[in-house]
């Protein structure tokens, strides 16, 4: 049984009430579901909060989930409105802060000298570069790893418009590395 599988008997099971089947589900697809909205939302800080609002949403609404997509393609359009839902709220609500070097604070709190950590900025450099809807198709296929009909579901677009943007979105970071690759010659 393949993952979309028994993430979707698991959501159906624990719509029926079955209290495991519920901690399977959410232990299964909580990677899924950080990774996607990491990707969305570009706030590190944010991330967990959205993750665990995504789960309280899909949670919530389990008793209408029928299973006629995969569960783990029910529970990533559950975190883009998620995603989207807070972009609104910060619109509406911006935070005030009394940092008088509020860019400096921000940069001192990243967390740095991680293994790995210069190739993944670099890497939501790149993503930050394309177009919201390509990184979006990109890293549902990609990144999280779902097949283009169900990425379609989670996109609200048909699977021809997903595929047209994962390439256009290949083409665009190879661009990208092609002129990063260029530029640091240049710079040494």
């Amino acid at each position: 049984m393949s993952l979309d599988e028994s993430t979707t008997a698991w959501a159906l099971a624990a719509r029926n009430g079955d209290r495991a089947a519920v901690d399977r589900f959410v232990r299964a697809l909580h990677r899924d579901v950080r990774r996607y909205v990491a990707h969305l939302c570009g706030d590190p800080q944010a991330v967990d909060d959205l993750a665990q609002d995504t789960f309280l949403r899909a949670l919530g609404s389990l008793h209408r989930f029928e299973g006629r997509s995969s569960a783990r393609a029910w529970l990533l359009s559950i975190a883009r409105r998620a995603v989207i839902d807070s972009y609104r709220y910060a619109a509406a609500r911006p935070r005030l802060s009394d940092v008088p070097d509020w860019q400096l604070a921000v940069e001192n709190a990243q967390p740095q000298d991680l293994p790995g950590f210069d190739d993944g900025i670099a890497l939501l450099d790149l993503l930050a570069a394309l177009p919201q809807e390509r990184r979006e198709a990109f890293v549902l296929t990609q990144l999280v790893g779902l097949p283009y009909a169900e990425a379609a579901r989670v996109s609200d677009c048909p699977v021809g418009t997903v595929r047209s943007r994962v390439a256009r979105a290949r083409a665009s970071l190879m661009d990208l590395l092609d002129e990063a690759e260029e530029s640091v010659p240049l710079a040494a």
